[in-house]
């Protein structure tokens, strides 16, 4: 089983900055790609970012040129840094793990708050 625990959520004021961290630990088969997707209240979940074992990222175009994913290979840690916050940025942000074995995990979620 695998766990992923995130942090660094809150609230912020628009154009301001929030960075997140997502852990996993337990039972990793083999990290094919980490990532970050939000769910806003009424809406589907989306894809934020995403970053593959090899380094290759992805952004949501909402969040191009704001948003940085990174990652840390050795702690299976995966970060999210969040610049130029907007209002519509306020989600919760939910960490993604996808194994080669095609197993997917997900955090808990975290709240990030963007006041106007």
């Amino acid at each position: 089983q695998v766990r992923l625990v995130e942090s660094g959520g809150g609230l912020v004021q628009a154009g301001g900055s929030l960075s997140l961290s997502c852990a996993a630990s337990g039972s990793i088969f083999s990290i094919n790609a980490m990532g970050w997707y939000r769910q806003a209240p009424g809406k589907q979940r989306e894809l934020v970012a995403s970053i593959t074992s090899n380094g290759n990222t992805n952004y949501a175009g909402s969040v191009k040129g704001r948003f940085t994913i990174s990652r840390d290979a050795a702690k299976n840690t995966v970060y999210l840094q969040m610049n130029s916050l907007k209002p519509e940025d306020t989600a919760v942000y939910y960490c993604n793990l996808h194994e080669f074995n095609k197993r997917t995990s997900w955090g808990q979620g975290i709240q990030v708050t963007v006041s106007s």
